[in-house]
């Protein structure tokens, strides 16, 4: 019985949940309204509580999963270097299950992530507008699928021109170790997925009306500095082929932003920001 009226109550909930507004209250009344009665904030901490025990849940899974299928992936982060996981050298005794373990917690991570971030959503949005509700379930995917592409960029593209550069760089031939070229190549996918998110954080600056499509298109100059300096410091070497392979998907992004910004605030909102 409880399935049952469980199962018929989700359409009304989530009809709530999609089309009630939460109540507009100044931030020193909810000040003053948590203060006078503590026990609404125990409910926040409660239902945190949960959200965080689901989404711990979910990562320690899928980090059992990662070790048990460790093998393949430790192949496939080792494809990009020449001779594979047989190039790597441990030094120390418990390097290689050190490895592993970081190996296997980071792709954990890397498959939960979607639904941590959904996670968390469902404790934000009861206190955000409907808008801002509907715009974070559709940030989720969205975010993912920009995060993915800049990682399969540094993977397939950035890495294998890389490092062959850097293991023979000057004549002298270096053999990683699994702890530094792991540390290496994660660090470079993660740091270069986060630089591919730029078109989805500008996509909601401009639906927030705090950037307008104008206004990036005339700082274009400014963006492309900026983008240097930031690809110098994402770029593993100091070579102007690597920086380059870093720079131009990056300044694509930038203009790919001008025009979300555009579809996000193309009304006279972005008119008159502009005017002041």
């Amino acid at each position: 019985m409880r399935i049952t009226r469980f199962i018929s109550s989700i359409p009304r909930r989530l009809n709530a949940f999609f089309e009630e507004e939460p109540e507009d209250t100044p931030l020193a009344d909810a000040l003053s309204k948590t203060i006078e009665n503590p026990s609404g904030l125990l409910e926040h901490l409660n239902a945190l509580r949960k959200h965080a025990f689901r989404a711990l849940g979910v990562m320690a899974v899928a980090t059992i999963l990662a070790f048990i299928f460790i093998q393949p992936i430790l192949a496939f982060l080792t494809r990009p270097l020449s001779g594979g996981l047989a190039a790597l050298t441990a030094i120390d005794v418990t390097e290689p299950i050190g490895t592993v373990m970081k190996v296997s917690l980071l792709t954990g991570f890397a498959i939960s992530f979607p639904y941590i971030a959904f996670e968390i959503w469902l404790f934000i949005a009861p206190g955000v507008s409907r808008r801002m509700r509907m715009m974070g379930l559709l940030a989720i995917p969205i975010a993912l699928l920009f995060f993915l592409g800049g990682m399969a960029f540094a993977y397939f593209v950035m890495l294998p021109v890389a490092l062959p550069f850097l293991l023979n760089f000057a004549g002298i031939h270096t053999i990683p170790r699994p702890t530094s070229y792991v540390s290496f190549v994660t660090s470079i996918m993660f740091w270069i997925g986060l630089a591919f998110e730029f078109p989805l954080v500008i996509y909601i600056l401009a639906a927030l009306h705090f950037v307008n499509a104008r206004t990036l298109a005339k700082q274009w100059r400014l963006a492309v500095v900026i983008i240097a300096v930031v690809a110098a410091a994402i770029t593993p070497t100091v070579d102007p082929v690597n920086m380059s392979i870093v720079m131009g998907p990056m300044i694509l992004l930038y203009f790919l932003s001008i025009g979300l910004a555009y579809l996000a605030n193309p009304g006279p909102k972005a008119e008159e920001q502009l005017e002041k």
